[in-house]
Formats: C-alpha cells, structure tokens, sequence
C-alpha cells in the first residue's frame, strides 16, 4: 500500500461514475429490525402523493405518476430496512444505496459471513474493505482540518459508498494533496476528484414560502415546528443570526431567530407571533401542497424534491450523505449533496421525499437553467439540537434525542457570549471555542462540535 503520495485516481466530473454516500440512519426511532414484517412499508396509495410532486418528479426525473409512486414505495421500504441492517451489521456496515426506478436497495460489508442476513432482509449484499465507521473516520479527520483553516481549492469531500472509499473533490491534485497533509490522515482510503464546483450558500436576499430578514435579504421556509407552547419553522443557519427578525411571505411581522448555527452546520429555527399557525405542508407552488407525514431519512439514490421561493419544485436524486463542502464562509459538514438544483433566495427551503421530510437547502453550484448540484442540512439534527418538534399530519415528529439542559458541572453555562479560543469545562472535560457565539440551552460543548473543540 502507498503511504509516500496522495493516491491520484484523478476522476472528471463529466467521466466518473455517480457516486453515492454513506448511509447514516443510526438513532431511528419506530424502524423496524431488518427481515421484520414492518420492515416492509404498505405501497404508497394513489391519493398520498402531491400532484406537484408528482409532476416535478416527471420533469425532473422523467417518471409518469405510476412510476413515481413506485420508487417512493420502493424507497420506503429500502430505508426500513437498510436502517434495521445497519443496527444487525454493526462495525461491519459499510454503507447502502438505491437504484434504479424499483428503487433496488444493496447494503456493503466488511464480513462476507453477513450476505445471507443482508439477502434475507430483502437487499442486494457486496463485500467491501473498509466499514463505513472507518471512512467516516478519515473524513471527520478533513472535517476537523477544514473548522481550524478552510481548504483552498477543495469545494467538497465525502464517503462514496459505492466505491468505498473518501472522495475529495478539489481543483488540482494538489490541493487535494495540500488538504490532507494538514488533516494528518493516511491517504490509502482517499480518491482525489477534480471538480471545478465553486458551490456558495444560496441567500441572496408554509415549508417553501418566502421569509424576509430584518435589514434585508430573502429565504426560504423549511418546515414547521414547535417547541413546547411555542410555534416556528426550521431554515438555514446562514439566512440569519439569533435576534435577527422576519416577516412572512406577506411582508407582515413574522418571528426571530432563536438559534442558528453557520459555518460548521447550517441550520437555524424561527419562533414565529401569534398570526402564524405551524401547517405540515410544503408549498406546491401551483400544483397543490405536499402534506409531511414524517422525517425518515432517505437513502441515497432515493428520489428528492426541494421547494424554494425561487425555483418554485425542483426534483432530483440523492448523491451523497454526510458530505462537506467549503463555502466562502467556511466549511459546512454533514450535508447532503444532491443533483436538485436551486438558486439564491431558495436558501433553507424543504427537501421532502415523498411525505417524509429530509431537510433544509443550504447552498450549491450552477441553476436551474443549465442545472446544478445542491446541498442540503438534514433536518434531524436541526430538530435535536434546538429541541424542536416537527409539525406534520400525524401530529408531530419529536427530536430523535432532547438535547441536555442540565449542565453536568463545568464553567460552560447558556447565555454567555463565548469569543474563538476561549476554554470552557463540561462534563469533565475542557473545550475550545471555534465559532464566536452566545451559548443557549441544548448548544452544550459535547452535543454541538462545529462549536467547541474538545482538548
């Protein structure tokens, strides 16, 4: 194995093969054991769709209604059971995917002793190296690089499941290279891209539906949330900072800010005035609402749609998970990158599969004239770490984990303002301030990385 030299496998991003990402469905709640009979969700009805979203998916995706309906229900059932097999797996999991219209769901291993499981659990299985917990491991070592200096030339990087290895997408070869020197990292497990993505966060100033920042600028709604008494939608961090005010799509006092968090994650939420009423839709716009029943993680090569107050619906594919991507700002970690496309002002709108809500924009490259590729900040994480309740038709999606209130002893304490560098302890330990902040309740050192540095 090299060890001298940065393994140039130089790909275009005209020639290489799609690439897709790690899966990362730990911590699911109401998911059903791999090979169970709730494993295996009911096909998606006739009536449960958007017409919108059906008719996005045909132009985007080229699939009539019945095709559609088809790969959602077969998307369905792949996330049940790919999140069952990665619980049953453990540390030999390395990863799942879809493809195809009938959404055919191949899970990776590290122990070929594992294929039965994996064939009888109703999935495609493929023997790897290297589990996926050992690629996320090389890829947190970038991220953790990319928070203390933001790469030059090296737009983003992720796990490519398929190809079971860290894909860095950059400029040259030797930005790549540069990269991963300072991350310190074996390069055996990494494939440099080249890429000439200068991807940028998309502000330009119901989930969907336009919001206006106080002294200027416009986004776009995720979805709505409450928490406790208290209703509010989720967007992205970078549309604005805790205290900046909103008003709605009709230009009448809207809400502030409560948290936000940008660069390093790229989520935000908004507590909203009596005049606002949370709904579990997602604006259609023109061709009816999209009703959110839930927040199950897709897989990736599953089908997405993202409505933004630019763009109106798009729709495309999921690429990868758990992506990171330098913006102008700084680099923002655990994204999804997908092929949907989105421009400015659709900032922090909805991403849905199906009903099941994903996420909210957060930026990317190209448009939607010549098309282009997005990110987006998944939706769950957003939800622990402001704990916050997604809004939907069955009555509401909990946080998968509340975050802390109580502080477990430690100097850290909410509502003060913490400057870069500054040292705090917590739960024992002693961490460095990365980000200039106000703490608030559920930012705890532990729980919020992009924040504070354990030393």
């Amino acid at each position: 194995m090299e060890n001298t030299k940065l393994r140039r496998r130089v790909l275009t991003t005209a020639t290489a093969t799609v690439a897709v990402g790690a899966l990362a469905l730990a911590g699911l709640t109401g998911v059903a054991s791999a090979g169970s009979p709730e494993a295996t969700p009911a096909a998606v009805s006739a009536d449960s769709l958007s017409p919108g979203l059906l008719a996005a998916m045909e132009r985007d995706l080229g699939l009539d209604a019945e095709a559609a309906k088809t790969r959602i229900a077969g998307e369905y059932r792949a996330a049940a059971i790919a999140a069952g097999l990665e619980k049953s797996l453990g540390d030999s999991y390395a990863g799942a995917r879809v493809s195809g219209d009938k959404a055919d769901l191949t899970v990776s291993t590290t122990d070929a002793s594992e294929a039965a499981l994996i064939t009888k659990a109703g999935a495609k299985a493929e023997v790897v190296g290297h589990s996926l917990d050992r690629l996320e491991a090389v890829k947190d070592a970038l991220d953790k690089a990319a928070l203390s200096k933001a790469p030059k030339n090296v737009p983003v990087w992720y796990v490519d499941v398929e190809a079971n290895r860290v894909v860095v997408n950059a400029a040259s070869p030797s930005a790549a290279e540069a990269f991963v020197k300072a991350a310190g990292v074996s390069d055996q497990l990494i494939t440099v891209a080249r890429s000439t993505e200068q991807p940028r966060a998309l502000a330009d100033i119901r989930g969907g539906d336009a919001y206006y920042m106080g002294g200027g600028g416009r986004c776009s709604v995720g979805f709505s949330v409450t928490r406790g008494t208290q209703n509010g939608f989720v967007t992205a961090g970078h549309c604005g900072r805790v205290g900046t005010t909103t008003n709605g799509v009709n230009q009448q006092a809207q809400g502030t800010f409560q948290g936000s968090t940008f660069p390093g994650r790229d989520y935000a939420w908004v507590a909203t005035n009596a005049n606002w009423v949370p709904k579990p839709l997602v604006n259609g716009y023109g061709r009816g609402d999209v009703t959110v029943a839930g927040s199950t993680p897709s897989v990736v090569g599953a089908s997405v749609c993202r409505s933004g107050s630019t763009t109106g619906w798009h729709c495309g594919t999921i690429q990868q998970l758990n992506t990171s991507v330098t913006y102008p700002e700084g680099t923002i970690s655990g994204v999804t990158r997908t092929s949907v496309c989105a421009e400015p002002g659709d900032s922090g709108g909805a991403y849905i599969s199906g009903s099941q809500a994903q996420g909210v924009t957060s930026g990317g490259s190209g448009n939607c004239s010549s098309g282009g590729t997005t990110y987006f900040q998944p939706l769950l994480p957003a939800l622990q770490a402001y704990g916050l309740t997604l809004v939907t038709s069955g009555g509401g999606t909990p946080p998968t984990t509340p975050p802390p209130t109580d502080q477990p002893g430690g100097t850290w304490a909410a509502g003060t303002a913490y400057a870069a560098g500054a040292t705090v302890t917590y739960g024992g330990a002693t961490y460095r301030c990365l980000q200039a902040h106000t703490a608030q309740a559920g930012w705890t050192p532990a729980a919020v990385p992009a924040l504070w540095q354990r030393i």
